[in-house]
């Protein structure tokens, strides 16, 4: 997956806000095409007609806001879910890492594989409630938001729903972390240079690259999860799921037997559309943001470029950068203190 990589002259505040942020406009600019993807995946009555008519029909029925259905609990699910997968990640890390401080690539995507779902452990409520809300029509919602629909679905259907297909986040992090590190293997070879000369640019491509190998091969078992997640007797059209099953693998099945193979990457197209720029404003909101913040603590002269402030060793972190400027102003004043005790 692509990843934004940390630098050590913003504060740990400053580098989960910047995160944060790039990661909330990414995922709402790009939300008409997650909308459309969700609602392949579950089967409802949107995406019978192919990949272009499931837009027109969504407006058509719903209105313009119904592609941003579901994205206020996807944006507050970010920020647990990235706090808790940095933290875990760098921890499972530590514990594998050798005596010169090395990891191996294929550890590395492990770990990474294990983090998500540690996060997704967590967070995995949320994940269902924006399944619930995309499925549902908008303007004939069941659910009023994310708090009542936490309490509904915990009310009439138990703890145990708000973990309904959560197996299949697992199961699913078998194929994404093989196809991660099946692309990064090869990157050597594709750019014909070492990975750590691989520009800025070359490592956003080698993020859409790994993001679209190993979510194609992960594809099936989050299309089922989707399918658990909606499906409830107490909706209307049972959560407009296109199947009935009772339980993981019925669900895959009964799609294979009425859908065919192939429906299991239903909603593909629009998950294909979506990794470009998603992860094109995910980087650029990302450095942007990071200029800003590099301005603000005094290593770059402008927030609109990278051009280094004269004078400035970079090698400091923010707090040493502060403490050594102050220290450089005490002696600036005891300086013209002496001189003036001097002239009396």
């Amino acid at each position: 997956m692509a990843t934004v990589k940390r630098d050590n002259r913003l504060t740990r505040s400053q580098s989960f806000l910047c995160v944060g942020f790039a990661g909330v406009f990414s995922k709402t600019v790009t939300s008409p095409l997650e909308v459309v993807k969700i609602l392949s995946q579950v089967g409802t009555f949107h995406c019978k007609r192919g990949f272009i008519n499931s837009f027109l029909l969504l407006y058509n029925r719903e209105g313009l806001r119904a592609f941003w259905k579901g994205n206020s609990v996807s944006c507050l699910r970010l920020f647990p879910y990235s706090a808790i997968h940095l933290g875990t990640y760098k921890k499972i890390v530590h514990l594998h890492m050798d005596e010169l401080g090395r990891i191996s690539q294929w550890r590395a995507i492990v770990a990474g594989g294990l983090a998500g779902i540690s996060a997704a452990l967590l967070t995995y409520p949320l994940e269902v409630v924006e399944t619930r809300l995309i499925a549902q029509n908008c303007r004939e919602s069941t659910y009023k938001g994310v708090l009542h629909a936490l309490s509904s679905i915990y009310q009439k259907e138990g703890f145990l729903a708000l973990y309904r297909g959560f197996s299949l986040t697992i199961l699913g992090a078998v194929p994404f972390s093989i196809g991660c590190y099946v692309v990064y293997i090869n990157l050597d070879k594709l750019w014909q240079e070492h990975h750590f000369r691989f520009s800025s640019f070359q490592n956003f491509i080698n993020g859409c690259l790994a993001a679209g190998v190993a979510q194609t091969l992960s594809f099936p078992f989050e299309t089922i999860k989707r399918k658990m997640q909606a499906q409830s007797p107490f909706l209307p059209h049972c959560g407009g799921v296109d199947v009935h099953f009772t339980g993981m693998v019925n669900c895959f099945k009964e799609v294979i037997k009425t859908k065919g193979m192939l429906s299991l990457w239903s909603g593909f197209t629009a998950n294909t559309v979506k990794i470009v720029p998603y992860y094109g404003l995910l980087f650029s909101c990302f450095e942007m943001c990071k200029q800003i913040c590099l301005y603000q603590n005094g290593y770059i002269v402008s927030p609109l470029s990278y051009k280094l402030k004269p004078g400035v060793d970079q090698s400091l972190g923010p707090h040493e950068l502060q403490e050594f400027k102050r220290y450089l102003r005490n002696r600036k004043l005891q300086a013209q203190s002496s001189s003036m005790g001097n002239r009396w």
